[in-house]
């Protein structure tokens, strides 16, 4: 896992993904802004004060709110906005790396952008459901965080990888063997998405990590069955 990763960052370096980590700087401050509002927007429909004194705490308490729900959701939202060129970037590396693979599986883009908005929104709803431990656990509320985001923001990458060279039948066989490996990139990746600036490089990084980790796993059950 640690080669794939140094990979990764190496990728990331190149020509090709300096331009995609112009493009995901610009997609991620436009999706984080979203969600700001949005959460925002949320909390201000809410009226719980009919005191005036109170309204500027509870405003700027709600606006301190709607950045923390931002932040929680990035991770498993982050990929819609890679997946609008993932192809084109993860063909680069894989010729530079991989170049004897024969050519991608036409997945399509409306395949990609579903399978991400599919699990985007069910990293809103499960990161809203244990909001409470998030708020009132310290330190267990990390331990939640990385779980959760870890399985979903795992699955979100592979799904994306794997799709390229998988039916989505085998795709999903391919997560389920190697689900526990999976996760902890996807923890790995999580990590990188919740820390300021560097989420912004992030979706890319872990795009680049996960392909890499994706034909690891695939190259060596290949050698088994040889």
């Amino acid at each position: 896992m640690g080669t794939a990763f140094s990979l990764a960052l190496g990728d990331a370096l190149t020509p090709a993904g300096r331009r995609a980590l112009i493009w995901s700087f610009a997609g991620a401050l436009v999706l984080l802004a979203c969600l700001w509002l949005g959460a925002w927007a949320l909390l201000g429909l809410v009226h719980v004060s009919r005191f005036p004194w109170l309204d500027t705490p509870i405003e700027i308490l709600g606006n301190i709110a709607a950045l923390v729900i931002a932040w929680m959701v990035f991770p498993a939202m982050s990929m819609l906005v890679l997946s609008l060129f993932l192809d084109r970037v993860v063909g680069v590396f894989e010729r530079a790396h991989y170049p004897g693979l024969p050519p991608a599986r036409a997945a399509g883009l409306g395949e990609a952008i579903a399978s991400g908005l599919r699990l985007a929104l069910l990293g809103l709803v499960l990161n809203l459901a244990v909001l409470p431990l998030y708020i009132f656990l310290p330190g267990v509320n990390l331990v939640v965080f990385y779980a959760l985001n870890g399985y979903l923001v795992g699955r979100e990458y592979f799904e994306a990888i794997a799709l390229r060279r998988l039916e989505p039948r085998d795709a999903r066989a391919a997560w389920h063997r190697n689900r526990v490996r999976l996760i902890l990139a996807g923890a790995m990746i999580a990590f990188l998405l919740s820390v300021p600036l560097v989420n912004l490089a992030a979706p890319l990084v872990g795009a680049a990590f996960m392909l890499h980790l994706f034909e690891a796993l695939r190259r060596s059950i290949a050698n088994r069955l040889t």
